[in-house]
């Protein structure tokens, strides 16, 4: 009989201790630690999936071994494959979490309809029986997708039984905290049976060279459940996100060890399942008031895509002795700092002012580019002026009121200029960059060295 021992983990880190503490000494989360037995045998993770290849390992050298050049996995969704990179390599190991309800399981349904029709898919329900999955895909409209199966299993051996066996080209588990593994007491969705289940997955993903997707719930806090080194066994981490205000879905690669890690994905929730948004900066402008006071558009980059959003800004006398700063989308810091800029360098007297910003759409700026956007919003709604018609600002803004330059400056103009904007004010380092750009002749560029030079061509 296996020894059954106790041991404590940390619901936030995973880091095991023999007796309870109050503090995790490997995150230092307080009141995170939680009791679970389990046997001394660790058989779904078999210690690692490199030590089941040979019974004596031999260091090779690098020019030695050969890598595979088969090309990417196409998942169907151009959306899905470019955050992915391309597309899936084979043997790797996904992670895709993201709030209930938001359409983890739908795209994941879609990726299995369009692949099966060509690959060997596998899809592995836990928490839905196949006929509620089967309603599911024909409310999306899959069809009959001959090489795609399901199957409704919790039970690592199981799974592990039928990947051996059947060698799916891609497998999809619908959710790694329904898993468990059965020489472990622990209930499913533990500390311990997430890891040794992912664990497990792992070592087959390697071994059979199978790509799997795993499914991943999120904590209160937005964070996948489960101990922290999940994230760090799997080979690429996303996050499918909602816009606050807009029936959209956002992807983001969080880790990706096969591509890049700040493409986005931009979905549309609809009664057919997800639909791709190819041209996101028109969803996420429209409905824009035209010529209102506090109302500017920027460019800001997600990856190689460059994304027009709008920011709005509110002052109003302050009814406090302490003004409001509030922010939603950027920086709460930043709009603190770029008020002290203009209140330094035109003494505006915003300390007497409650400030409100926003990025309308609920998406969430983080470049610096739009400083200029924001300060232009502020300035904007103090004055209760709006901006010249069809203006874009980009640029970041220094301590001293020196416009910076931006990156990527001509794929930002490119798309706006796109849309129809035809002013476009810009730091003056950007000018050689957009020196040989082709802009319709109704475009005009303005370059700026200094806020008071922006400010002063901001309005009419």
């Amino acid at each position: 009989m296996a020894r059954i021992k106790t041991s404590f983990f940390c619901t936030e880190c995973g880091h095991e201790a023999s007796g309870w503490l109050g503090r995790c000494p490997g995150c230092g989360a307080w009141n995170t630690l939680v009791e679970e037995k389990k046997t001394a045998k660790n058989i779904a993770g078999g210690g690692s999936w490199v030590s089941a290849q040979t019974k004596d390992p031999v260091p090779a050298r690098l020019a030695d071994v050969t890598a595979t050049t088969a090309g990417r996995l196409s998942s169907g969704i151009g959306e899905f494959d470019r955050v992915l990179g391309g597309g899936f390599v084979r043997g790797s190991l996904v992670l895709i979490g993201g709030d209930p309800g938001i359409g983890k399981s739908t795209l994941l349904l879609q990726v299995f309809g369009h692949m099966s029709t060509s690959k060997k898919i596998l899809y592995v329900t836990g928490e839905e029986s196949p006929q509620q999955v089967k309603i599911r895909a024909d409310r999306l409209g899959l069809g009959d997708s001959r090489r795609g199966h399901l199957l409704a299993a919790t039970g690592f051996s199981v799974i592990e039984q039928v990947l051996l066996r059947d060698k799916p080209d891609l497998a999809i588990i619908d959710s790694i905290q329904t898993l468990f593994v059965e020489e472990l007491n622990a209930a499913p969705g533990s500390v311990s049976q997430v890891r040794e289940a992912t664990a497990g997955l792992l070592r087959l993903a390697k071994e059979q060279n199978i790509i799997i997707v795993l499914v991943g719930h999120v904590t209160k806090d937005g964070a996948i459940a489960g101990p922290r080194v999940l994230e760090h066994m799997v080979d690429t981490v996303l996050y499918f996100e909602s816009t606050k205000h807009l029936q959209l879905r956002l992807l983001r690669a969080v880790k990706n060890r096969f591509g890049a890690t700040d493409e986005l994905g931009v979905f549309e929730m609809s009664q057919q399942g997800l639909i791709e948004v190819e041209n996101a900066s028109l969803a996420l402008l429209e409905g824009r008031p035209l010529q209102v006071p506090g109302s500017v558009v920027t460019a800001c980059m997600e990856g190689t895509r460059a994304l027009l959003v709008e920011i709005q800004a509110l002052l109003v006398e302050s009814a406090y002795g302490s003004p409001q700063r509030m922010a939603q989308g950027v920086d709460r810091n930043r709009v603190t700092m770029l008020l002290a800029v203009l209140d330094k360098l035109f003494r505006f007297g915003l300390n007497n002012m409650d400030t409100y910003v926003n990025v309308v759409g609920g998406l969430r700026i983080t470049e610096p580019s739009a400083d200029l956007a924001i300060a232009g919003a502020i300035v904007s709604s103090l004055k209760n002026k709006p901006l010249r018609d069809n203006c874009l600002l980009l640029g970041e803004i220094g301590l001293s009121g020196e416009i910076r330059s931006v990156s990527l400056a001509e794929r930002r103009i490119n798309e706006a200029a796109r849309l129809g904007f035809g002013n476009f004010i810009l730091p003056g380092s950007c000018r050689t960059a957009l020196a040989k750009t082709q802009l319709p002749d109704s475009c005009q560029l303005y370059y700026v060295d200094r806020l008071s030079e922006a400010l002063d061509i901001i309005f009419d």
